[in-house]
């Protein structure tokens, strides 16, 4: 049997050894901004448990991770909630002062800095090295570029009427937006900021995603339930995707790792469907919460996570079979997710006491 000694020098060697795994896989968490509600729940992805509660302003919506993944960028607008076809004149006014981006550390579990200028922002995306901030003015018809040490608008850009979808190229060379109004997603340059090409695609774009190689670029488009696939840098739709399904409103957008997958919410469809690229044809599809939105994916590429807004939960759905798993009760209208490291210690969680357990899977 091995002496005590022994076993102490086994123990202090697979220390290092733990740690650096525990460094190199820590745990992940979802996020989840809750627009009716003005918070957003960290759902610890392990437990599938709500740990944490954090305040943000109002109407959260589009969220960003940092690339050191320590802050979240949210976007927080003080208009009233106004649907496709209302009459703005007949809401209450908006209330420019709670307009902005939030940004949140992640390790202290609060809103530390606000981005202001930016009147009713939507969707943002970062540049992949985190330096410039590209956000979606809803009701000025503008995407504004955000230097985010300083804090200042550096460029405005026309994209056309309630931009939404923002994304930014793998290889930092390219900015898209799309608008709903005029059914088109904007091509940009990232070094200029200039709008190069501005591509007609389906009715009320509402994303758009680079691929890895950067070479094409995918736009959801709710009213005529599309996934146009557009090339990159010539601007040119390569090929129309119908997506089958009653109710099917594409909304949001996330690519597999190998890049040969775009899931898609479908909105009022109330699934998530997983369109094989190379046939141009939905595989699969995993029904969710009431009109999912927001959408994201695990860092390993085997679940997927839906913001379910009438619902008031996070689905969560399990790649290999498209099933989906459970639902996680969250706060108010939950809009967009992310994922990333869970950096917030539970103990110190605000409403981590008050965590909230996933609830099965009913649908």
């Amino acid at each position: 049997m091995p002496s005590t000694r022994r076993l102490l020098a086994l123990l202090a060697g697979l220390l290092p050894i733990a740690a650096a795994q525990a460094i190199t896989h820590p745990r992940q968490a979802i996020y989840a901004t809750n627009e009716a509600d003005g918070t957003l729940s960290v759902i610890d992805a392990r437990t599938l448990q709500v740990v944490d509660t954090i305040p943000l302003g109002k109407r959260p919506r589009g969220l960003q991770l940092s690339p050191d993944q320590r802050l979240l960028f949210v976007a927080l607008s003080g208009s009233p909630v106004a649907g496709p076809g209302v009459d703005e004149s007949k809401l209450p006014p908006p209330d420019h002062a709670a307009d902005g981006i939030g940004v949140v550390d992640l390790a202290r579990g609060k809103v530390v800095r606000t981005l202001r200028g930016v009147s009713d922002p939507e969707q943002l995306a970062l540049s992949r090295d985190g330096a410039h901030l590209y956000v979606a003015s809803e009701d000025s018809g503008k995407l504004a570029v955000f230097d985010v040490d300083s804090g200042h608008i550096v460029r405005t850009l026309a994209v056309g009427g309630e931009p939404e979808g923002v994304g930014t190229s793998p290889d930092q060379r390219w900015v898209c937006a799309t608008s709903e109004t005029a059914g088109t997603v904007a091509l940009i340059r990232a070094l200029t900021n200039t709008v190069v090409h501005t591509v007609k695609v389906g009715g009320r774009p509402r994303n758009c995603r680079f691929a890895a190689d950067s070479r094409r670029l995918y736009v959801p488009s709710e009213t005529d339930a599309t996934l146009s696939v557009v090339t990159v840098p010539d601007g040119k739709v390569e090929r129309v995707i119908k997506l089958p399904g009653a109710g099917t409103r594409p909304m949001g957008l996330v690519l597999s790792p190998d890049g040969g997958t775009a899931f898609v919410t479908t909105g009022h469809g109330g699934s998530v469907l997983a369109v094989d690229l190379a046939q141009g044809r939905v595989r699969a599809a995993a029904r969710v919460g009431e009109r999912p939105w927001g959408l994201a994916l695990s860092a390993d590429g085997k679940r997927l996570f839906t913001a379910d807004g009438p619902s008031d939960t996070v689905s969560v759905v399990e790649v290999d079979g498209m099933r989906t798993r459970t639902a996680v009760k969250v706060g108010g209208k939950p809009w967009g997710v992310a994922t990333g490291p869970l950096v917030l210690d539970p103990r110190q969680a605000h409403g981590g006491s008050h965590g909230t357990a996933a609830e099965p899977a009913t649908r």
